[in-house]
């Protein structure tokens, strides 16, 4: 039976891994844990152990290297490996023992490789030393005569394999770039599908789209951090993702973390819950690359914002990046904490506004092309004159696909009518009032005069009206703090935000106020149809 050195093949590994990664990495995470067993299960499978010395380094390796180590080992072996980690002694001897690479049969699967003990092996010493790296050539020779003299040993007639071949085959080395990008996009929380080259640049989106791009070049130097906002729909998150892909990209062994600012809250009240704080801080303050996506939802929860905020300082110390985005600018997000503002100010903000009908033609003939449809010029500009959102033309494009696809039907006009009028149907109504009609509305609910609302009176019940009116303006009419602040005497724009983060608070703490600002809203709406 041919058989492959466990220690010859981790050798291997490790030339390859140590031409890829840092000095610092390689010696410290991958000499100290090497590859003990590798099992091979069927024709395509493989099961490898690593061992490490503590419970500590076996917990790093398997959550920073994983990917790594699985795809040149995938290279090496000619299978798809599956890596299992152990806390032992990585320690064997190199003379009278060697582990083997076990071929197991289909029914025993789980037949574990036996490699050398402590009597076995009483001048065991550590698997091996840094050398000078091999070159893929060299490697790939090396393999090749390896295989051949293992198959002339145990030349078997009944039950010789075939040699490996084509280890390093353009469709084998494509394939596992493909796949170690996968494991790494998704091990990142990113999506492999958002990147520069499908992202469409006009003016509404150009300033954002050079930062992107400057941080993904130097992330940690160009500008950090990076503040993204802009409304529902108009690229941020693309943005966002894209930045991440690159980086990775580039710098393989980079520590990039995805997320939204609901994940985050989620998972600090589950650590908190589970007593598994220590956990968290580990996963989010030892990154390279922090992207937080809808930033603003952790606005007005203490407890998040606290953690948050070192989160934010132990990243920066290190020179990590930190990209975010949301709805609106930092100044605008009630209930932030000052501390946070500050910070989010202090790199560089940029905004995104709603895509121009050029910008929404040409996402909507990217996305199509990505998803293999042909949609003509016309019909993509008729989509783009009723669809004003870039996310909503992504679902668009899901929508054609699976008419094409599943019902069999050509992309015509009436095919496009039909799905913009369903999409236009879905559509949350907006409210088409103007800021007189807003406080006219508010003083008739409380019967109060609009004067007073708009005047400098300090009376509780006057005081309230007033906040409530311009939250409405300022949530729903979307005015600037300035204009908003204008309506009610000429106050300045720190009166309206004040407004917008009382109300928001009090609407979460007070079911009153709650059912009042929603009674005021259907009023609106009335007005507005």
């Amino acid at each position: 039976m041919n058989q492959l050195n466990v220690q010859e093949l981790w050798r291997n590994a490790c030339d390859i891994l140590q031409q890829r990664m840092s000095q610092s990495s390689y010696t410290t995470w991958i000499l100290t844990n090497p590859l003990t067993e590798f099992r091979l299960i069927g024709d395509d499978r493989a099961i490898g152990v690593i061992t490490s010395p503590t419970a500590f380094h076996s917990a790093n390796i398997e959550k920073n290297f994983y990917a790594q180590i699985k795809e040149v080992l995938d290279q090496l072996s000619g299978r798809n490996a599956e890596l299992q980690f152990r806390v032992g002694s990585p320690v064997v001897d190199e003379v009278k023992t060697q582990p083997t690479v076990v071929q197991s049969s289909l029914d025993d699967d789980t037949t574990p490789l036996q490699s050398a003990t402590p009597q076995q092996a009483p001048h065991a010493r550590p698997l091996r030393t840094p050398r000078k790296p091999m070159s893929i050539q060299s490697l790939q020779e090396r393999l090749q005569n390896l295989a051949q003299t293992k198959q002339h040993s145990d030349a078997v007639p009944s039950n010789s394999p075939q040699p490996t071949s084509g280890l390093f085959s353009d469709q084998t080395i494509k394939s596992l770039a493909v796949d170690r990008a996968k494991i790494l996009a998704q091990k990142a929380g990113l999506r492999l599908e958002y990147t520069f080259e499908t992202f469409a640049v006009s003016s509404t989106n150009e300033m954002a789209h050079a930062a992107a791009m400057a941080v993904s070049n130097q992330p940690g130097t160009a500008y950090n951090p990076l503040f993204i906002y802009g409304g529902v729909g108009v690229g941020k998150t693309h943005l966002m993702h894209a930045v991440g892909n690159n980086i990775l990209k580039r710098l393989p062994d980079a520590k990039i973390l995805y997320c939204t600012g609901e994940d985050f809250t989620n998972e600090i009240v589950h650590a908190i819950q589970t007593k598994k704080s220590m956990v968290f801080k580990e996963k989010y303050r030892t990154v390279d690359v922090l992207l937080i996506d809808d930033v603003q939802f952790i606005a007005g929860k203490n407890t998040v914002q606290e953690e948050f905020f070192h989160t934010f300082n132990s990243i920066a110390k290190r020179s990590g990046q930190i990209i975010l985005t949301s709805d609106r600018p930092p100044a605008e997000i009630s209930l932030l904490e000052d501390r946070l503002r500050s910070r989010f100010e202090a790199g560089l903000m940029v905004d995104i506004q709603q895509p121009s009908f050029e910008l929404r033609t040409a996402i909507l003939l990217i996305k199509a092309q990505a998803n293999n449809l042909q949609i003509p010029m016309e019909l993509a500009q008729v989509i783009a004159s009723r669809i004003d959102s870039a996310r909503k033309l992504e679902g668009i494009i899901k929508r054609i696909k699976s008419e094409v696809e599943l019902k069999h039907r050509q992309i015509t006009p009436q095919l496009i009518d039909e799905l913009c009028k369903t999409e236009l149907e879905k559509a949350p109504s907006r409210l088409r009032v103007k800021p007189y009609d807003v406080i006219k509305t508010v003083a008739d609910f409380y019967h109060l005069k609009q004067s007073a609302i708009r005047g400098k009176v300090r009376v509780q019940s006057i005081v309230k009206a007033r906040h409530i009116a311009m939250y409405f303006m300022k949530e729903e009419l979307h005015l600037p703090y300035m204009e908003v602040g204008r309506w009610f005497s000429n106050r300045d724009h720190t009166s309206a935000m004040h407004a917008l983060r009382k109300i928001t608070a009090e609407m979460n703490l007070n079911d009153e106020v709650r059912q009042e600002v929603q009674a005021i809203r259907v009023l609106l709406e009335k007005i507005s149809k």
